[in-house]
């Protein structure tokens, strides 16, 4: 087995460990025995969870399933070439990262129907990273062109997603514990598969049904410290009292429950484990690293090539979500930053071999659900590089890693892969 396909089998077995169909059946509750079973699903997971849902309670356990199927029901939205075909839960594609009309249908047809719930009902909320853009429910006062604008200046200027999601839950009808609001008093159950550092269910999707610990003053502080002036629209919305969101020790989350059923660590020891097997020796460097994309992998190339003149045959794993300020035009996304500044901080050493991807199976792009997972980088990176005449330095300054690693033929590309723990970085060093 060669560096690179030692790389992507223990990224393979990061993304199974996570995959609904794996972690999520364990969890699921028995139907309620009188009411209906509510799924309302979002995420880059949602229509894979909603797909296991379905078999679980619908399959040939019996005659009938675990429930009626006039007693199941439900609304997915997932991000555009995510879907799943489903049979009773309605499975909608739509905007991410950045929100669109799509979203903003479907989510008016998730309050509603959370709004219905009644005593008997059971609702299980499916949540999973890139629901915060799915779920798209613009505060009173606001349109999702507000939505919108923002949501692109916090990702074009590197801030953090607990950043990111204190604004958002701030300026929503759905975020934030508001869905709760909207189940209360019926009882719900939210699982969710974390894309978040530190597992914080109150971020995952910006923590629909889970009691929210940030302010609205927060949210205006993060804007300053990212030199975001809020919009005329958006800073009213945020100064009124009467919009803040519901907090712990709310009565509306009596009867809400969250539990957690995958977690990066957990792919990441699976990944781990491949490693050992294989002789190496394995640090693992943190599940929720964050920070600025080159900047880190500069550091990481940094620390392999201190291991390669220790003469060590080791492993640095590490999760988490990276940032990128866009300084140019170009095409890609965070895990390929990391790459191109691992590849340059190596120089050509041989004997480094990295693979940096999203588990989601997209990083950065367009959009489209072909767009690449991640890169892979070694000594023949640059070297291919130079042959061509690219100048690598200059594709990083302008945000383009994704036409560089076009170019040498090192892209990573999955396709959807079901599922989303967030960042997936290996760099294996063996003299």
């Amino acid at each position: 087995m060669t560096p690179r396909e030692l790389c992507r089998k223990m990224f393979d077995a990061a993304v199974a460990r996570a995959q609904p169909s794996v972690c999520l059946p364990p969890h699921l509750p028995p139907p309620p025995e009188r009411g209906r079973l509510l799924v309302l699903a979002c995420g880059k997971s949602g229509a894979h969870m909603a797909e296991a849902c379905e078999r679980h309670y619908l399959g040939a356990k019996s005659a009938h399933g675990l429930i009626a199927p006039d007693r199941f029901t439900g609304i997915c939205v997932t991000r555009h070439g995510y879907g799943r075909p489903l049979t009773r839960i309605r499975c909608v594609e739509a905007g991410h990262p950045v929100p669109d009309a799509a979203g903003l249908a479907a989510t008016a047809d998730v309050l509603v129907l959370a709004s219905e719930a009644g005593p008997d009902d059971l609702a299980l909320v499916l949540i999973s990273g890139g629901g915060s853009a799915n779920w798209i429910a613009p505060a009173e006062g606001l349109t999702i062109e507000d939505k919108q604008a923002l949501t692109r200046a916090l990702l074009n200027c590197g801030a953090p997603i607990s950043d990111i999601n204190t604004v958002r839950k701030h300026l929503s009808r759905i975020k934030g514990g508001r869905l709760a609001a909207r189940l209360h008093p019926a009882r719900s159950l939210t699982l969710a598969i974390s894309d978040v550092p530190g597992d914080d269910p109150s971020f995952i999707a910006s923590g629909p049904t889970v009691p929210d610990a940030t302010t609205a003053a927060d949210a205006l502080a993060v804007l300053q410290r990212w030199n975001i002036p809020p919009p005329a629209r958006v800073g009213a919305v945020l100064e009124d009292p009467a919009g803040e969101t519901p907090k712990p020790g709310d009565p509306v989350f009596a009867n809400a429950e969250i539990r957690i059923v995958a977690r990066p660590a957990d792919s990441l020891e699976a990944a781990a484990a491949i490693g050992r097997a294989a002789g190496y020796e394995v640090e693992l460097l943190g599940d929720a690293l964050e920070g600025e994309a080159r900047e880190v992998g500069e550091a990481h190339g940094r620390m392999a090539l201190d291991r390669l003149a220790e003469g060590r045959r080791t492993m640095l794993l590490s999760g988490g979500e990276l940032t990128v300020t866009v300084r140019g035009s170009g095409a890609g996304g965070p895990n390929q930053e990391y790459a191109l500044a691992l590849a340059l901080a190596i120089e050509g050493a041989e004997g480094i071999t990295a693979l940096a991807a999203d588990t989601d199976g997209t990083d950065g792009g367009s959009g489209a659900p072909s767009d690449p997972a991640g890169a892979f980088c070694d000594a023949a990176s640059l070297t291919k590089a130079q042959g061509m005449g690219l100048i690598a330095a200059n594709f990083l300054k302008i945000n383009n890693t994704t036409r560089f690693f076009e170019r040498t033929g090192d892209l990573l590309v999955t396709g959807p892969t079901g599922t989303n723990v967030n960042d997936f970085r290996c760099v294996l060093v063996d003299k």
